[in-house]
């Protein structure tokens, strides 16, 4: 039977679960936390931007459309693809749900690289981090096993 792991996030935090089946209990093996997410936007902003140097040596000012918001939920999305992807290279799982809230379901997507990408058996675009893992799972039978029981 093929692991499967269920990764439930949002942008301040994740939890990684395993089930046997679609329909068994879920088992949390893991959990992330971002707490730079909850921090207020003008804490995570300098007052200069940074430098880069560009391959003649000559240093510019970094700019970027991207908010540091942004760019720390990014950071948190390739620190959980890294994982994931490190778990499948190392054959650790099979099959991977993703259940993440809207705003950042799309960057964890992003973020996973080509072989994990085809490991994704499910989407489903909810803020369910904060529940149990018998609410969770109940919520993912009904999305992406219809007609099945979570029991």
């Amino acid at each position: 039977m093929p692991n499967t792991w269920i990764v439930v996030a949002d942008s301040g935090s994740a939890r990684i679960f395993n089930a046997e089946s679609p329909t068994s209990a879920l088992v949390e093996r893991e959990d992330y936390s971002n707490p730079d997410a909850r921090v207020a936007e003008r804490k995570l902003t300098s007052d200069r931007p940074g430098r880069t140097v560009d391959s003649g040596g000559r240093s510019h000012a970094y700019s970027s459309d991207e908010s540091p918001r942004e760019a720390e939920e990014r950071a948190f999305a390739k620190l959980l693809a890294d994982r994931l992807s490190g778990a499948r290279a190392k054959g650790e799982l099979d099959r991977l749900v993703l259940v993440a809230a809207p705003g950042f379901l799309g960057k964890l997507r992003a973020a996973l690289d080509k072989e994990t990408r085809k490991r994704v058996d499910g989407e489903l675009s909810a803020d369910l981090v904060a529940l149990t893992p018998k609410e969770i799972h109940e919520r993912l039978v009904a999305r992406l096993h219809p007609g099945a029981s979570p029991h």
